[in-house]
């Protein structure tokens, strides 16, 4: 029986640190939080969003994970770009590139530093769970590689992550993230990635260059590749939108974070 749920857009403070010190100057970062409104012990769940940001999509998102029993949050990590990034952007050609140009101002200590914020803050509304897992979408994907390979995270749900191969972000600079594969099993995070076949941006021979690092590395995980699926596939109204893929790859998250977190 699905929880009945509060939610609500945040402020938490957070600092511009370098290397993880938590000194700097602080700043306000916006989530929104999706919770059980009974209280209890739940399980937190960071939500990473796509490239368009915190959308009605990754709200959506978020209230879907609190029905489950987790206190889900999805932090503003554009938030040092201005206010303006706070509720998302429509997906255009326009916003395309703003999206870009926030990429680029991430970095590895200040990314660690929001996620770490925003957990601590779903923490208040957690009781005594302890575990921490994150799902994420493309860009959001790409982020919780990342997460996983510095927040000691019980369980990583990845759709369709670009860049992991190669340096196309600042995230994944100065090597790709694949190269902190092994960050991922030193925490015994376990991972479940979704592809698609027909992805423009994440070919067969990523694939199994991801899977050979998983592999290598030791890491408990498991991949799916959906058949004539395409890039961001999950979220309804696009035409990218594949029903199936879908419903059968949430089935799949909700066994991981079941099955892991608790």
């Amino acid at each position: 029986m699905a929880q009945v749920i509060i939610a609500e857009q945040v402020d938490i403070e957070v600092s511009a640190d370098r290397g993880g010190s938590g000194e700097g100057e602080a700043s306000s970062m916006g989530a929104f939080v999706a919770r059980p409104a009974v209280a209890g012990d739940y399980p937190v769940v960071l939500i990473g969003s796509e490239l368009w940001g915190v959308t009605d999509d990754v709200r959506a998102i978020a209230r879907r994970v609190a029905e489950l029993g987790y206190v889900a949050i999805a932090p503003n990590l554009y938030h040092r770009a201005g206010p303006a990034t706070a509720t998302g952007m429509p997906q255009n050609d326009v916003n395309r590139q703003r999206g870009f140009a926030f990429i680029e101002r991430l970095t590895r200590d200040e990314v660690e530093s929001d996620l770490r914020a925003a957990v601590a803050y779903a923490r208040t509304h957690a009781g005594n769970a302890a575990k921490t897992g994150m799902l994420g979408f493309s860009l959001g994907g790409h982020v919780t590689y990342f997460a996983a390979t510095r927040l000691g995270l019980a369980a990583a749900a990845i759709y369709f992550p670009g860049w992991l191969t190669e340096a196309g972000t600042a995230l994944s600079r100065p090597e790709p993230l694949l190269a902190s594969t092994t960050d991922i099993a030193e925490h015994g995070t376990r991972v479940r990635l979704f592809f698609a076949e027909e992805d423009h941006i994440i070919d067969a021979h990523q694939r199994e260059q991801i899977a050979d690092a998983l592999v290598s590395a030791g890491v408990r995980h498991e991949m799916s590749v959906y058949p004539g699926a395409q890039h961001a596939f999950f979220f309804p109204g696009p035409a990218s939108y594949d029903k199936e893929a879908a419903e059968d790859s949430w089935r799949l998250v909700e066994e991981l974070f079941a099955d892991e977190l608790h």
